[in-house]
């Protein structure tokens, strides 16, 4: 080979560990000299963006001054508003200017650099073409202290525009409708050039904090001895998550023990009677040869405690505006994480968010047994409005495969890995033609949703041999925003349905009896009540009567005649606004048309369904609150019940 043939060929050292090797060699080196070499480091990211060089510098400050600092909390989030996401940016909007959160109760106002008053519409329009948003919540400790909090929101924001090097384009709500006045902020995710905004991540996890508390230092001047020493004090016997109890935990050694050691008297003090509190609470111990070991998971357990605290307060501050007396014991907490205890029946009392920046929303149901339950809903936009008063349902979501995954995963391993109506069919001949359609259905749902299904030219569809774990895969995701069905059975107050010539959710029960766990005892005892004088409503109507035995006998017909006076009673007003007449529809009837909107009756909702000359109203189903607006037929069975065929889709029904 002469030297115009050379070829050279890069590539790592010779050796597969070799790299590591030498490092490793050279730490034990460096070792044995008496020095160290740290392994942490290395590039992590957190700096990239606007802000990053400007952290270093905020956190280099005199550890006195810091100590002395007023506390804030700042809460961050960054929203993507691709697809969907500006939805869910107007939805955010609409949350943060509801009722009720200002000092005087009434609704949120927008406010921005230069106005009291922004346009919140004109924001979102601008924001349109955004690929990001950015959504903080700023909590001042001492935040009670202002009558005003614009003037440090502004501040705030004109101190981050020159760390950042931009103008930023926000606007801002103030809330006080909680114990702690806080404020909430949305900025574009723009700069000033039109470019995207990315600001670095240490600058949000720890700059906006310190650059708003010393804002708030300014103001209300720095901490006192005695305001340290009082809020440190009452941290003790906090079940929360403390500040003593992060400095307990940064006080472990590698085996998990701790020793006091602490210079000042009064925090040796104060950490040893947060100690003692611990014991008792079987979340620390005091070992043989001295020192503290803390419980495994302390801080998620506190965590946990001060969450739970926090509902306990919500439920009976809600209670108690009712005028509402239930005992401790007989309120009921339920989460994602033990979502599986059953359906809950019963009134809801206040509907409220858990956490304002995620958007996650909680019921609180006086229920059939007599117990209050608060019931985590998940996203505001998976559930449909349900006011104070109204009949719910709330049933937890079945984190596992359905009953009707395995019967499609059946199917298809019976016919190599592939589904359709007919094969159905020809695998079970006693199904119907409707029963096999939901399976499609629930098959058109996973694959929207990312499953690796594929539907064929003519209907089929390939099936995987895991199709199940990928349908316990589709439920756990579909939880996330959506842990329950909130099902609202009725929009009246039991009272008023107890006189309704109508269908209520009270006839329901009393032709059904599905109801069992009802207590004679809080909202039990109001519905046992209602339900008797709804009986004698009834049997003086001449719809219902007692046997010989004195038992109750509704009507055949019962439902179907109040169903039948409520539409009249309700077609009457909507033909006038409509300009149509009402076409009462019939066992047999072939019902097309556009379905136009909802309805609320006395027994939930209906639907209304408007033709060229007339319109008709026909009882409400729940998956038909994504067709509103399109074009559908059905055929109305004999029981009442009808198959519904939504659009143009060939073969695609609901029953």
């Amino acid at each position: 080979m002469d030297d115009d043939n050379f070829r050279p060929k890069l590539g790592r050292t010779s050796g597969r560990d070799s790299g590591k090797r030498y490092a490793s060699q050279l730490r034990a080196a460096v070792n044995r000299a008496g020095g160290k070499i740290s392994r942490k480091g290395g590039f992590s990211g957190k700096r990239i963006g606007r802000g990053g060089a400007t952290v270093a510098q905020i956190l280099q400050r005199d550890r006195f001054a810091a100590y002395r600092q007023r506390r804030v909390v700042v809460k961050a989030r960054i929203v993507k508003l691709a697809g969907k996401g500006m939805d869910g940016a107007a939805a955010h909007l609409r949350y943060v200017q509801r009722d009720g959160v200002t000092r005087d109760g009434e609704r949120g106002s927008l406010y921005n650099a230069e106005h009291d008053r922004a346009d919140g519409k004109s924001f979102l329009e601008n924001a349109k073409k955004d690929r990001h948003q950015f959504r903080f919540i700023v909590a001042a400790e001492d935040a009670q202290e202002y009558d005003d909090l614009k003037p440090l929101t502004r501040r705030l924001m004109e101190q981050m525009e020159k760390d950042l090097d931009t103008r930023l384009d926000w606007v801002a709500v103030d809330h006080f409708n909680t114990g702690h006045p806080h404020t909430h902020i949305i900025v574009r995710g723009k700069d000033d050039e039109g470019k995207d905004l990315i600001i670095a991540r240490n600058y949000i996890s720890h700059a906006i904090r310190e650059r708003a508390a010393e804002l708030v230092s300014l103001d209300l001047g720095p901490r006192t001895d005695l305001e340290i020493e009082t809020r440190l004090t009452a941290e003790m016997n906090a079940d929360r998550l403390t500040g003593l109890d992060r400095q307990l935990l940064s006080m472990e050694d590698e085996k998990g023990r701790l020793a006091l050691t602490s210079k000042s008297s009064s925090r040796q003090t104060l950490l040893t009677g947060r100690l003692r509190y611990l014991e008792r609470l079987g979340l620390a111990g005091q070992l043989r040869g001295g020192g503290w070991a803390l419980a495994p998971g302390l801080e998620d357990t506190l965590r946990r405690m001060g969450e739970r605290g926090d509902i306990i307060k919500t439920m009976h501050r809600a209670l108690s505006e009712k005028d509402l007396v239930r005992s401790p014991g007989d309120y009921v907490i339920t989460g994602p994480e033990n979502a599986g205890a059953g359906p809950v029946t019963g009134r809801v009392i206040e509907r409220g968010l858990a956490d304002e920046l995620n958007d996650r929303h909680y019921l609180i149901v006086d229920a059939v047994d007599g117990r209050a339950h608060y019931i985590a809903i998940g996203s505001g936009e998976a559930t449909e409005p349900t006011p104070p008063g109204s009949i719910v349902r709330v049933t937890p979501r079945v984190l596992k495969a359905r009953a009707s995954d395995r019967t499609v995963a059946a199917i298809a391993a019976a016919h190599g890995g592939r589904y359709s109506i007919d094969l159905h069919l020809k695998h079970d001949p006693t199904a119907t033609q409707t029963y096999a359609e939901t399976h499609i259905r629930r098959l058109e749902a996973m694959r929207r949703a990312g499953a690796p299904l594929t539907r064929e030219p003519d209907g089929t569809w390939i099936v995987p041999e895991n199709y199940l774990e990928n349908a316990a895969i589709y439920e756990r995701e579909q939880a996330r925003a959506r842990p329950v069905t909130v099902t609202k059975l009725s929009s009246l107050m039991l009272d008023r349905q107890v006189g309704t010539d109508g269908a209520t959710w009270l006839d329901h029960e009393l032709v059904s009896g599905e109801l069992q766990a009802v207590r004679d005892s809080g909202f039990g005892r109001d519905l046992n009540e209602a339900l008797t004088r709804r009986r004698q409503w009834l049997m003086e109507e001449g719809l219902a009567q007692l046997d010989n035995e004195g038992r109750f006998i509704p009507r055949a017909n019962m439902l179907a005649t109040l169903q039948k006076r409520e539409f009249a009673r309700i077609a009457e007003g909507l033909s006038k606004d409509l300009g149509l007449r009402y076409t009462p529809a019939l066992p047999g009837d072939a019902l097309t048309g556009t379905l136009t909107r909802t309805v609320d009756i006395a027994g939930g909702k209906a639907a209304l369904i408007e033709r060229s000359r007339d319109f008709t109203l026909v009882p409400w189903r729940p998956v038909l609150d994504r067709h509103l607006g399109k074009s559908v037929s059905g055929l109305m069975r004999t029981d009442g019940s009808i198959s519904w065929t939504i659009g143009r889709q060939r073969g695609v029904g609901i029953e």
